[in-house]
């Protein structure tokens, strides 16, 4: 939290402003926060981001991570200074070719002073060079850096980004990347996108990956390691690159067994969901002891623990259903989770039925009957379900339930027209919650304010017949086929 003071001498320090010109007085500081109610300290205001530059040497043995990122933005408000979100050790800053002061602030703040104020609208250069050892740092008492036998990680949400480079770090400052990384020979590094070359000099091997498409700051993700690397391509055209930690013991085929249908899943997905968004899509598997999976753009971070009971090609169509709904287009704000998660498991729910292991119907009705009245379960607004329940169980089921109601409502015809056209009405842009209403009472003709309160906003069970489901609190109803493999993926972006 930042708190803003009143120093003593205030008063006359007014009194000096009013001195100064208007053009000068009217540059101020951008906010240390974007204005996210969920993390009041996220993000950063004053400046868009267009691209990151991140030019990088990493020493697996001691977790050594040196950088330099060179950061194109635009100014939003004549800014005096502005802040980073970061916490490696920082040397040099510039601004625009010349030398900036620089402070840190907070948790993870980075807050720069650029040699001359920066007028709103000014195209800007910041060059931030930096080193540390990503492990040893931590912030609000947790970390998202992974170190593993060999190398090192970085997947979490909704932060990852400050523990190997600086940035504005919020989903609705979206911006294309380019990631230079040099290992020592026989480790790997991967990023997002497309690799465009590796070089080899003087026993180090340099791995250039591009972003080509705006992508959110979560969504970027940097593995180090030594990795059994597979490329292929989908029937519908799409690369994939997949990748294994060369020690991942006995989950390594059931790891393959699933990833290995990235490309199968991709085709099947863009039938409900248009052409697939990205330059390429794949996964990797390090070995981390972390349970979750995350849908790092193109490159998918899957924990281990996925595949401890054999394939799951489940958490795999969760995880791509969010190349559409998450990636493609964005949350404008950390309460409107709904659209990643709702939709990325009720993609699940579309598999079940796909592989014969129950109906989208069949689930709804099962999770319907799986929690009674007076379940905390209907107390979580899956709309706005707050940060302590951002990815708690009711946003992923409950969020599919409210989904299997719009489809019950405006029949499937619309609702599957507004699978499809719902990520191209939001190309590579941010979206809410009320912008998916209101898209979806567009297509349908429909007014739908009564079923989304309904289903995303009262804290209490609804009414059975909104789903169809013909059960009552209570009653027994059979457990999908599908079920246990779903449910494995609840919590699969947890810390």
């Amino acid at each position: 939290m930042h708190r803003r003071m009143i120093a003593p001498g205030a008063l006359a320090a007014a009194s000096v402003l009013l001195a100064i010109p208007a053009s000068a007085a009217s540059y101020s500081p951008g906010t240390p926060g974007i204005g996210d109610p969920y993390y009041p300290s996220y993000g950063n205001g004053g400046y868009d981001v267009s691209h990151y530059d991140l030019r990088l040497q990493y020493q697996p043995k001691t977790d050594e991570l040196q950088g330099t990122a060179t950061i194109l933005a635009k100014t939003t408000q004549d800014l005096s200074r502005f802040d980073l979100d970061f916490l490696l050790d920082v040397s040099e800053v510039r601004v625009n070719g010349a030398k900036a002061s620089f402070a840190t602030s907070g948790e993870h703040e980075l807050v720069v002073t650029p040699k001359t104020p920066l007028a709103k609208g000014t195209q800007i250069t910041v060059v931030v060079r930096y080193s540390g050892v990503p492990s040893a740092k931590s912030a609000y008492g947790f970390t998202s850096w992974h170190r593993t036998p060999d190398g090192g990680v970085a997947a979490n949400e909704p932060e990852a980004a400050w523990w190997w480079f600086p940035s504005n770090d919020h989903p609705t400052d979206k911006a294309t990347y380019d990631v230079s990384v040099a290992v020592p020979d026989g480790t790997q590094a991967l990023s997002n996108g497309t690799l465009q070359s590796t070089a080899s000099k003087l026993g180090w091997t340099r791995y250039n990956w591009r972003q080509n498409k705006p992508q959110a700051t979560y969504l970027a993700t940097l593995a180090l390691g030594r990795f059994d690397i597979t490329t292929g391509t989908s029937d519908g055209g799409v690369p994939v690159i997949n990748a294994y930690s060369k020690d991942l013991g006995d989950t390594d085929g059931a790891a393959r067994a699933s990833l290995e249908r990235t490309g199968e899943i991709v085709d099947w997905l863009s039938g409900y969901f248009g052409p697939y968004p990205f330059s390429t899509a794949g996964g990797y598997v390090p070995n981390t002891t972390t349970g979750y999976a995350l849908e790092t753009q193109t490159r998918i971070y899957y924990s281990p623990k996925q595949f401890a009971n054999g394939s799951n090609t489940s958490v795999v169509v969760h995880e791509l259903a969010h190349q559409w709904y998450g990636d493609y287009v964005s949350l404008k704000g950390w309460k409107d989770i709904w659209i990643n998660e709702g939709f990325a498991r009720y993609a699940q729910w579309l598999w079940s039925e796909h592989e014969g292991e129950g109906t989208a119907q069949e689930l709804a009705d099962y999770v319907y009957a799986s929690h009674p009245a007076d379940d905390a379960f209907w107390t979580v607004k899956p709309g706005d379900p707050g940060p302590d329940e951002q990815f708690g169980d009711a946003v992923y089921n409950r969020g599919a339930l409210a989904i299997q109601a719009l489809r019950n409502e405006i029949g499937d015809d619309a609702f599957f027209a507004i699978l499809k056209g719902w990520p191209k009405e939001h190309a590579y842009g941010n979206a809410s919650v009320a912008d998916f209403q209101e898209y979806a009472e567009q297509v349908s003709g429909k007014p739908l304010s009564a079923l989304f309160d309904t289903w995303l906003f009262q804290p209490e069970k609804p009414a059975a017949p909104s789903v169809r489901a013909l059960v009552k609190t209570g009653t027994a109803v059979a457990q999908p086929k599908s079920w246990k493999k779903i449910e494995a993926t609840n919590e699969v972006h947890g810390h």
